[in-house]
């Protein structure tokens, strides 16, 4: 095996947002990319929607991704957290063609939780990728 393999079994929902499974191949290199938010580059919100800040959060994960040498195509899986009321259709809706892939799509966690580190943060984003070199 020569590439990660993600996996959306039989007898398991079938979503287009996520898949099951992620095999990683052991010649692979693993990134993870800790907690993004929607800030920029000085930690300020860019804004208190959900959709803008989710959109921010995966740009800021590509740019973590990228320096590390990969892309978001090469998450294998996201954690996403959502503060209280925050509009999940809004926030999936922001980042849905960003994070879409040719093939299976990767595994997804996500939580409803009462609040997030960064004040006025309602989207949170993690990431663990791996690179087949």
């Amino acid at each position: 095996m020569d590439a990660i393999t993600r996996l959306r079994p039989e007898g398991l929902v079938r979503s287009p947002a996520f898949s099951h499974v992620a095999v990683v191949p052991p010649r692979a290199t693993t990134i993870y990319v800790g907690d993004q938010d929607g800030v920029d580059e000085t930690g300020a919100l860019v804004s208190d929607d959900a959709g803008e800040q989710s959109a921010r959060d995966v740009d800021n994960a590509a740019a973590a991704l990228a320096a590390a040498g990969a892309s978001l195509a090469d998450v294998v899986h996201w954690t996403v957290l959502l503060a209280e009321g925050a509009d999940l259709q809004a926030a999936y809706g922001a980042v849905a063609a960003k994070l879409a892939t040719d093939g299976e799509p990767p595994l997804v966690t996500a939580a409803i939780v009462s609040a997030l580190g960064v004040p006025g943060a309602l989207v949170e984003a993690s990431a663990v990728a791996a690179v087949v070199r």
